[in-house]
């Protein structure tokens, strides 16, 4: 029962959650500063301005319908049913949030930043659940299976920069183009942060003639893996003995008082890792981000 909830329950909680948050962003700050908004949103912007009577978020809805088609066969039905599921219910709040309220222009530097990081955030939450909002998300998703080495942050800002400029055309503002490059750029950033940045981690790499003491410590007290690597100094040519370590961001105290407690003339060096895989961390999934 907790196994099935885990699975199919909290993650629909958590892309309900995000999408009310996306519906917020987008209506409290991109609408009425007329801010440029990239992807199939954007494309609705532009109709609604045309078609005052054709709500964004039901536009929304109508241009997904192809994309969902073209991504049946290449993702997979679980990550379209929770991609339907996302797309609908952010449209859904983002046309009931306008029903209910009209929120009021802003100073437009203020909406960039506190939109982008909304909509990033929320984007974030929902690709980290398996799913996307439609839209250009959805193609991003599609060109992620094609080049898996870009973030999902950066194809979004290449997709959704050409549907910023048709935005500021449609309204007539390069201002408005401008704002929506920054809210774009700061909403990949975030994004990305969300994506990648909490799966932060960090590499040691300790060079000591107390290594034995040292690997001890860090196995049975620290409960890290270690990996002894065979180097030669290049001066001395003495060998030596190079041990690596990956470990939680919250550890690097532990380790750095540690390795200085055993052999303060110990030679240390810490790296930023990502997407660490393996015992203690993270496992490997199909259509990872």
């Amino acid at each position: 029962m907790k196994q099935s909830l885990k699975k199919y329950i909290l993650p629909y909680l958590w892309i309900t959650i995000a999408s009310l948050v996306y519906a917020v962003g987008f209506n409290w700050c991109y609408e009425p500063n007329l801010i440029g908004f990239g992807g199939i949103t954007g494309v609705g912007q532009i109709i609604n301005h045309f078609l005052p009577w054709a709500p964004i978020g039901t536009v929304v809805i109508i241009l997904n319908v192809p994309l969902f088609l073209l991504g049946w066969k290449l993702l997979g039905g679980h990550i379209l049913v929770s991609s339907l599921y996302a797309m609908f219910i952010s449209s859904a709040f983002i046309d009931l949030l306008h029903l209910l309220y009209t929120f009021q222009p802003m100073d437009p530097m203020l909406a960039c930043v506190f939109g982008g990081v909304l909509m990033g955030g929320s984007l974030g939450i929902v690709f980290i659940q398996g799913a996307t909002t439609g839209g250009t998300d959805l193609i991003a998703r599609l060109l992620k299976l094609r080049f898996s080495w870009l973030p999902m942050g950066k194809i979004l800002l290449a997709v959704d920069l050409a549907v910023i400029l048709a935005v500021a055309v449609v309204f007539g503002n390069l201002n408005s183009a401008l704002y929506g490059i920054i809210a774009l750029y700061l909403s990949s950033f975030v994004m990305d942060k969300v994506l990648y940045g909490m799966d932060m981690a960090k590499v040691a790499y300790i060079i000591s003639d107390s290594y034995e003491a040292i690997t001890q410590s860090l196995i049975h007290d620290i409960d890290r893996g270690v990996t002894i690597l065979h180097g030669q100094g290049a001066y001395s040519g003495a060998d030596k003995k190079v041990l690596m370590v990956a470990f939680k961001q919250k550890q690097i105290v532990e380790i750095k008082r540690m390795v200085n407690e055993i052999d303060p003339n110990a030679f240390l060096v810490v790296c930023d890792a990502h997407e660490v895989l393996g015992d203690g961390f993270r496992a490997f999934k199909e259509n990872d981000l």
